[in-house]
């Protein structure tokens, strides 16, 4: 029987809440030219000059908030691999991998050739579709496969908002956590990338847009009691809006007081999810007048979400 397996990956994670392990992670993560499309003259200076002499300390502070045992993101995606193992055949090995940090694409990799695999699959753990997230993990892929004399057959999965358990699994999640609860709005929130990334053709905007959709239809509710808004916006060039940090400020104005926030681009619990949207926004929304917050947690090992990844695995 043919021997596979399987490298779930996603974004990364530091050692440890500190700034020296923080600057070391922010370092390989803003490095990449996937994330930051800039020449490295033009990059450099900022990066060596500025952020990595700023931003490590200011960091570490946040991730302090949410380290428990060890980084969320990381915990969760081991959790996510043991269910899933147990959930496939016999003869498929699953195995974890952080596009930055540890543990790395290249040692999940050489661990399953090491045991001698018949074909890898590799699964970016990322709804939508984006250069900065899925195509990087393929960067990444070539780069250690370049290195190689001998490596099995490969298989990469794609973006999967369109999966019916996906679908499934945010809908049951978003039910259990505001059953009972009058909301004005559900306001989706994902990852911000930059506006020029969707002018070159980028599809994220887009899949972000009909995963909002879809799940609004499944929930049987009018697309109009849906906000969808992009979060973490860094540097000065316009992002993909409306802003998170925004909406939330001005919603109150608008009458828009109670709200429940999910962030469906997540397949894991992380720092931007349990910090900046779970803390971080739920100060900035009720100190501008909200009466009602509810953080809706990702679908993280939730059983639907498991049975997603072995229908992606299995097709």
């Amino acid at each position: 029987m043919k021997k596979i397996g399987v490298v779930l990956t996603n974004l990364g994670t530091p050692d440890a809440p500190t700034k020296e392990a923080l600057k070391v992670y922010l370092e390989e993560f803003l490095k990449d030219p996937r994330v930051i499309e800039e020449p490295k003259w033009k990059w450099y200076p900022i990066l060596y000059g500025i952020i990595l002499n700023t931003r490590p300390q200011k960091s570490a502070e946040k991730y302090q908030e949410v380290w428990d045992n060890g980084s969320p993101l990381l915990n969760i995606t081991k959790a996510q691999a043991e269910k899933l193992t147990q959930l496939l055949p016999e003869n498929y090995q699953v195995e974890i991998a952080m596009r930055y940090g540890n543990p790395s694409i290249e040692s999940a990799i050489k661990k399953l050739i090491a045991d001698k695999v018949d074909e890898i699959v590799i699964f970016p753990l990322y709804p939508q579709y984006s250069a900065a997230t899925t195509a990087s993990v393929m960067d990444k892929v070539g780069e250690v496969l370049r290195e190689l004399r001998y490596f099995p057959a490969l298989r990469v999965l794609g973006a999967y908002y369109q999966n019916p358990y996906y679908i499934d699994a945010c809908v049951e999640r978003i039910r259990e956590s505001t059953k009972g609860l009058e909301l004005d709005k559900y306001v989706f929130s994902y990852h911000g990338m930059p506006r020029q990334t969707y002018l070159d053709g980028d599809p994220y905007y887009d899949q972000c847009l009909e995963t909002t959709r879809l799940i609004a239809e499944r929930m049987g509710e009018p697309l109009e009691r849906f906000e969808t808004v992009f979060q973490s916006r860094f540097g000065r060039a316009e992002w993909l809006q409306p802003y998170a940090a925004q909406f939330f400020e001005e919603a109150p104005g608008n009458a828009i007081t109670k709200i429940a926030v999910f962030c469906p681009g997540f397949s894991a619990d992380c720092l931007e999810t349990l910090e900046e949207m779970a803390m971080e926004n739920y100060e900035l929304f009720m100190e501008s007048g909200g009466e009602a917050y509810t953080f809706i947690p990702c679908i993280n090992s939730d059983d639907l979400h498991i049975e997603m990844m072995k229908d992606e695995v299995l097709k």
